[in-house]
């Protein structure tokens, strides 16, 4: 009896990591349909930004009320650096006092992949060197895949 009482539990656990993975797999394909959502609503807000730039200038409206909310015709000026440039930029800044304008960073993703490299080839340990410098920790996550078999 003890026996079919695990494979009862046993049976019950996998209804319920069948259920999990159902919800699992239909709350990523909702946000993968959210995420486009929110692409397509970033262009539409752009394009109607643009076309209301235009007419706001032409027709030399500053700013106008509708339904309550005030729209205002702005001006940001934005800058970047020239693509090649970019290690010129931040010497130049340093060196005319502008130093706390430069943040040095390193991608997340490229420095766990570099991380995970490093244990690697030092024999599944983190290298000394990076002891105390970096926080290093498994995250387990399901992967989600079509599958070529069909299950139920």
């Amino acid at each position: 009896m003890d026996n079919e009482q695990k494979t009862i539990s046993n049976e019950q656990k996998f209804a319920q990591i069948y259920e999990l993975s159902d919800k699992l797999k239909a709350l990523r394909d909702e946000k993968t349909s959210l995420e486009n959502r929110e692409k397509e609503v970033e262009k539409e807000i752009k394009e109607t930004d643009e076309a209301m730039v235009t007419l706001m200038i032409d027709t030399e409206t500053p700013s106008f009320t509708r339904a309550g909310f005030t729209f205002s015709l702005t001006t940001t000026t934005r800058a970047s650096a020239v693509a090649d440039c970019k290690t010129e930029l931040f010497e130049t800044l340093k060196k005319e006092g502008y130093g706390d304008l430069v943040y040095e960073t390193v991608n997340a993703n490229s420095l766990s992949a570099f991380v995970r490299e490093q244990i690697e080839n030092n024999k599944d340990e983190l290298p000394g060197w990076l002891e105390g410098l970096v926080n290093v920790y498994d995250q387990k996550r399901i992967g989600v895949r079509k599958s070529s078999k069909k299950n139920s």
